[in-house]
């Protein structure tokens, strides 16, 4: 990939900032775990739906597109839910995972009724927005992707601390997992939910890439702003040299470069600056185990368990989830405007 300047602004009043780790202190009290209590289940507060304060933009390049992509971030009404919005097309569609129709390197989203508007690489945003404790809000984008600014989720956490987070007086619904769920493909590599007898998210993920600088890693995990913040926000997307070429042959990865990827070469990291930390590679996949799985539409009670799990066993196992009606609960306030019944009996379109 040849390196590339990221185009951006921000309003209101966002000035330049680096999006390095801010949480090294924090990553040493919270221990190897990272475990710390889940927003959304605490009193007070906590358990009340959230959305921004006031609205805020940037512009990037899309990942895969390498188009100029602007996007803005809008309160929503509490009960919303997250909303992308394609103001080129004029289509809003619900981040739900049942809208969810291509996973192969991304995950990407369409209108059922409108299938030519699609958004794809929604991920990351989708992670800093449930890292953050973000119930409602609006993303605009006019073109078909998010733009990808670092390849991590920081740009995006800094774009909701400058807009402010607004506390509503409606409560907060979770989904409570009742009975283990699990996919998995030919390859071996499986995801799976199961119940957890602590009111917290808690994720166990491992990934190998033999004979890579990547190799075998692995992460538990437990759902918090300040551990999202510490653990896993700024760490970046990744890919192997030997894939860019087939990628570019595809007209994929067209933004792609050394500002918004890692890409490993063998055991060569060809970033000049090097990781950012020593498992990126790990904390970047469990990031996006956060993002697909906020596609639930509601906080999940539950334990992840995954190996070399990616973005369509993610989506799978969400599918499965709702697919078996004794699996899930609602458990809290009032469902989000009509989903509770919409999760119960939908049937998801064909996946990618």
């Amino acid at each position: 990939m040849q390196k590339q300047g990221l185009n951006r602004f921000c309003q209101p009043g966002m000035g330049e900032k680096p999006w390095a780790d801010q949480g090294s202190a924090l990553r040493a009290a919270l221990g190897p775990e990272m475990k710390v209590v889940m927003d959304g289940f605490l009193p007070a507060e906590h358990a009340r739906r959230k959305t921004l304060k006031a609205p805020i933009g940037c512009v990037g390049i899309g990942l895969h597109s390498g188009r100029r992509i602007s996007l803005t971030l809008h309160p929503a009404a509490a009960g919303a839910g997250i909303q992308f919005r394609r103001t080129d097309l004029g289509v809003d569609i619900p981040a739900r995972f049942d809208f969810v129709t291509d996973t192969r390197l991304c995950t990407t989203i369409a209108a059922p009724t409108a299938p030519a508007a699609r958004i794809g690489t929604i991920e990351h945003i989708m992670a800093a927005l449930v890292g953050a404790g973000i119930d409602d809000a609006i993303i605009e984008v006019d073109g078909p992707e998010i733009p990808i600014l670092d390849g991590s989720a920081a740009p995006f956490l800094f774009l909701i601390d400058c807009a402010g987070i607004a506390t509503s007086a409606a409560p907060r619904q979770i989904i409570e997992v009742l009975r283990p769920v699990r996919v998995e493909d030919g390859r071996g590599a499986f995801a799976e939910l199961h119940p957890n007898a602590e009111l917290a998210f808690d994720a166990a993920l491992e990934i190998d890439y033999p004979n890579t600088a990547i190799g075998h890693q692995s992460l538990n995990f437990r759902l918090s702003p300040e551990a999202f913040r510490a653990a896993l926000a700024n760490s970046r997307t990744f890919g192997l040299s030997e894939d860019v070429a087939r990628l570019h042959e595809a007209g994929l990865a067209l933004g792609g470069s050394l500002d918004n990827a890692v890409v490993v070469d063998g055991m060569t990291i060809l970033n000049p600056g090097g990781l950012r930390h020593a498992d990126e590679f790990i904390r970047h996949k469990m990031l996006d185990v956060v993002g697909d799985l906020a596609l639930a539409g509601a906080p999940l009670r539950a334990r992840f368990i995954g190996s070399r799990s990616g973005h369509g066993l993610n989506n799978q196992l969400l599918r499965a989830l709702f697919a078996d009606p004794t699996a899930w609960r609602w458990v809290g306030g009032a469902a989000m405007r009509g989903q509770g019944a919409a999760l119960a009996k939908q049937k998801a379109p064909a996946l990618v």
